[in-house]
């Protein structure tokens, strides 16, 4: 007998080689980053902002216990591969999706159940090989080592395709299991259906109750050979569910079958030529998803050679010269910025809305994976500088139009394929707004906007809003975590202020740059904490600053981290605190505390500790940049090197957080370019200091900014001058306009720091307290 390898040798010298990947920006990306640790990346392929995410799933079993680790569906240490499922977040703190799942099996006899990981043969997952994966930007490949199969996979906007190449004479086979998903709540699935048209077309659809209840999604899927003979398999146990109408294509079915549990065997026989599987995905109906399959035309190879021609655009609008470690890190940080937001609607504008109902999008397309409380921070304004201004059009219009039809009339919170889950805190979409429209980003009413978010910052009964409005904070007693949400609410209100006021709408600006100062009414001068205050007035007692307890007084943090965040008025934080030397001294000391007698292990998103700054978790990303608004510029040189260096490597362990949709990512990808958008609605970036050699950021009208560090290496990791268009630079900030006209900004690299540059109180970055008209 021979061996499977040699076999799949044999028939793939005959058959579609595996696409050509010459040099181009995708080369410069690794997937496999952040696939391990708490990275929850996939390495999948994807096109940039996809409706499919075509990746493999490890060892989902585990999901049942622990949905938190496999919540991108693969883990680089599992062993096995239970199939390919077309719907996966990039890096999210929580788990859903891994929809219809797809995997070859061989032989006579098909398991219909994935089996146990530990036994071999058990099922239909498979054991597989790292040697054998390959993954680049839209193309992902393994051998399947137990059936003898290679795997490859693409994927376009809304289709997704796959190529088996079995074993020469042996019987062919796929597995199509709508039981799979990476949502560990009991009875998650709870309608599905398969029906197969007489062209040979196999679509369905479920209903799950997940993360986001009563998600809809349906696939339409097509094969490059004929079906032979086919087999639908319902395992389900449990009374029907009757809320969910199922196809409703109305036309005849050689098959259909629905219910709670459902799996197909699809039999192929012996191929002489690799198997192409081409699935596309609706939100709407199967109608919806037939549509879609044929929006987009096309064998497995002219797929993936157009999607690698988005991906080379997309990425190749910023290209990075620097050493091989560094330049991947920074690439593939790129790279998985630009997966969310996705897209959500299908390819004639229909989308399904937060009210559950199907919607038209007219000149726009509908996006949806809005991890809001993470990507206002540097995601969001990282593609506004990367990004085609219709992108952004597109995102700020998608979050409006989410609101039109939502039930209670709000912004987004955390949403995905249209349906809201309500997780984090805080209305952050009215950031991402609001610097959208600053930096003159169009194609959206904006007086339809800014009705938006104050509507959003005005509703009562939105997480403590009503005291919010009443008391001038959250009040402990009644809401939960009420400490970071009166910050993060003030923030939010600045940024509703901003961009009233660039409206002429006076009455609103003051409203809210009154409400922007309501920070102060948490930070507590005895302390110099900001902390939890109940409704009588008191601050709530005891007092741990490193108590990290979810549901308590913080979000996934606790004081140490939540005391900084007053983007909008540092340096009136850093006069509250006591001064310059007083607020470089508490950074100090919350870089530098001793964790030794400290147990975090309670708490899942805290990771990547450097003292209580913690990397691996939004709420510190700013940290590291606020020396420069005491006047220790230097100093947030000497953290971002510490940062850089202990939190992001390109291994699959490579992230010390979750990616977050593109969070984590965004703040390398900014803090390696030299400068960090601390204030999103500010128009300015804080100066850091740079990672790469040179960069140079493609704008439109075929204008350029390039980066350049003089003489940047690890002895010289201190900032000793910076130039703009070649004149002396002295503040410690950057603008956007001066971004957008091109130009040069160069930095001259030492090996000690420069403790008399940007120092000056005129020279620090934006605070409305000191707001320079």
């Amino acid at each position: 007998m021979s061996s499977p390898r040699r076999t799949i040798a044999a028939l793939l010298a005959l058959s579609l080689a595996t696409p050509s990947l010459g040099q181009s920006a995708s080369d410069n990306v690794d997937p496999f980053i952040g696939t391990g640790g708490e990275g929850h990346t996939f390495p999948g392929a994807v096109a940039p902002f996809g409706m499919v995410q075509l990746s493999p799933d490890t060892d989902t079993s585990h999901v049942i216990r622990d949905s938190y680790k496999w919540a991108a569906g693969y883990r680089y240490t599992d062993p096995t591969i239970q199939g390919f499922s077309h719907t996966h977040f990039s890096g999210a703190g929580h788990s859903d999706l891994g929809d219809f799942l797809v995997m070859p099996a061989v032989g006579e006899a098909v398991a219909l159940e994935p089996g146990d990981p530990a036994k071999p043969g058990s099922g239909y997952r498979s054991r597989f090989d790292h040697k054998d994966e390959v993954a680049k930007p839209g193309y992902y490949a393994v051998t399947l080592s137990d059936p003898g199969v290679r795997a490859e996979m693409t994927a376009g906007t809304r289709i997704g395709v796959h190529r088996y190449a079995f074993p020469a004479g042996k019987a062919a086979h796929l597995v199509i299991d709508l039981r799979s998903s990476l949502y560990n709540y009991p009875g998650k699935i709870l309608w599905s259906s398969l029906r197969l048209a007489p062209d040979g077309t196999l679509s369905g659809a479920r209903e799950t109750r997940g993360w986001a209840p009563g998600r809809k999604l349906y696939f339409a899927m097509r094969f490059s050979a004929p079906l032979r003979d086919h087999a639908f398999v319902s395992t389900e146990k449990d009374v029907p569910y009757k809320g969910f109408q199922g196809p409703g294509r109305g036309s005849e079915a050689l098959a259909e079958k629905s219910g709670r549990g459902l799996v197909a065997r699809l039999d192929f026989g012996a191929l002489t030529a690799p198997l192409e599987v081409k699935v596309a995905i609706s939100s709407v109906d199967e109608a919806g998803a037939v549509a879609n399959l044929d929006s987009e035309p096309g064998d497995f190879d002219a797929v993936c050679a157009k999607t690698r021609a988005a991906w080379d655009k997309a990425l190749g609008m910023l290209a990075i010269d620097a050493p091989a470690p560094m330049k991947t890190s920074v690439a593939t940080a790129l790279y998985h910025t630009l997966l969310a937001p996705s897209v959500a609607g299908d390819a004639d504008g229909r989308y399904r809305g937060p009210d559950d109902q199907v919607h038209q999008a007219k000149d726009f397309t509908f996006r949806s994976t809005f991890s809001l409380w993470d990507t206002f921070r540097a995601e969001h304004p990282l593609l506004t500088l990367v990004q085609p201004e219709k992108t952004n059009s597109d995102i700020v219009r998608s979050l409006l139009a989410s609101r039109r039809y939502s039930p209670d009339g709000i912004l987004p919170v955390w949403q995905f394929q249209g349906r809201e889950t309500w997780t984090m805190i805080g209305y952050h979409a009215v950031p991402v707004i609001a610097d959208a429209y600053l930096k003159g980003v169009g194609g959206f009413d904006a007086r339809e906007a800014l009705e938006a978010m104050v509507a959003s910052a005005s509703y009562a009964p939105y997480g403590g809003l009503g005291d919010y409005m009443k008391l001038g904070y959250v009040a402990i007693d009644r809401e939960p975590e009420a400490a970071s949400k009166t910050v993060e609410y003030a923030y939010d209100d600045w940024t509703i202020a901003r961009m009233a006021r660039a409206m002429g709408r006076k009455d609103i600006a003051d409203t809210f740059d009154k409400r922007a100062a309501n920070w102060r009414n948490s930070f507590d001068a005895k302390t110099g904490f900001v902390r939890a205050r109940k409704s009588d007035g008191a601050f709530r007692v005891p007092f741990d600053p490193t108590a990290i307890n979810y549901g308590s007084d913080y979000t996934e943090g606790n004081a140490w981290q939540y005391s900084w965040f007053v983007p909008q008025d540092q340096a009136g934080l850093v006069q509250a605190m006591g001064g310059d030397k007083a607020s470089v001294a508490k950074l100090d000391a919350m870089f530098d505390y001793d964790n030794s007698k400290l147990d975090y292990s309670h708490a899942e998103d805290i990771a990547g500790l450097i003292g209580q700054y913690i990397h691996g978790n939004e709420p510190s990303h700013h940290v590291a940049y606020l020396y420069n608004y005491a006047g220790a510029p230097w100093r947030t040189q000497a953290r971002l090197t510490q940062i850089v260096a202990s939190q992001y490597k390109p291994t699959p362990d490579g992230l010390s957080g979750n990616d977050d949709l593109g969070q984590m990512s965004a703040w390398l990808v900014f803090t390696a370019l030299g400068f960090y958008p601390v204030t999103p609605g500010s128009l300015e970036y804080v100066i850091g200091r740079p990672f790469v050699n040179r960069a140079a950021l493609a704008l439109p009208g075929g204008k350029t900014f390039t980066i350049i560090a003089e003489g940047l290496d690890d002895a010289h990791p201190y900032v000793g001058s910076v130039s703009l268009n070649g004149r002396p630079l002295a503040r410690g900030f950057i603008r956007h306009g001066e971004i957008m006209a091109g130009g040069e900004l160069r930095f001259v690299m030492q090996a000690g720091p420069n403790k008399a540059w940007a120092t000056a109180p005129d020279n620090r970055p934006f605070s409305s307290s000191t707001v320079r008209q």
